[in-house]
């Protein structure tokens, strides 16, 4: 089972940017989708950006599309979600999470998940 370890998040003024990395812990072949959700206080989870390992086809949630980047460094085994252009209601718990094949145009049934790290954008 893939072990997940987010990092990145901290605390930026709205209009800022922030990299969240996601390593896992081997080596990630193609067929698997791997993505960026977040949890704001109050509300479920909701997917932010997933993204074809190997095949670099990458789809966002309408909120953040333009201004989110997800990539990846299969070299150093790591995921990245570029955020620029940052607003308050971007502020969450971030995670990055793993599945096994699928269309990575679903934001659904992904298997294995990193802790959180916190983003909090302020005004």
């Amino acid at each position: 089972q893939v072990h997940l370890v987010g990092s990145g998040g901290g605390s930026v003024q709205a209009g800022g940017s922030l990299t969240l990395s996601c390593v896992a812990s081997e080596n990630i072949r193609s067929n698997y989708c791997m993505g960026w959700f977040r949890q704001a206080p109050g509300k479920e989870r909701e997917g932010v950006a997933t993204l074809e390992i190997g095949k670099h086809s990458s789809y966002y949630a309408d909120s953040v599309r333009g201004r989110f980047t997800v990539s990846e460094d299969n070299a150093k085994n790591t995921l990245y979600l570029q955020m620029n252009s940052l607003k308050t209601e971007d502020s969450a718990i971030y995670y990055c999470a793993i599945r096994y094949g699928g269309n990575c145009f679903f934001f659904s049934g992904f298997e294995n998940w990193s802790q959180g790290t916190q983003v909090t954008v302020s005004s």
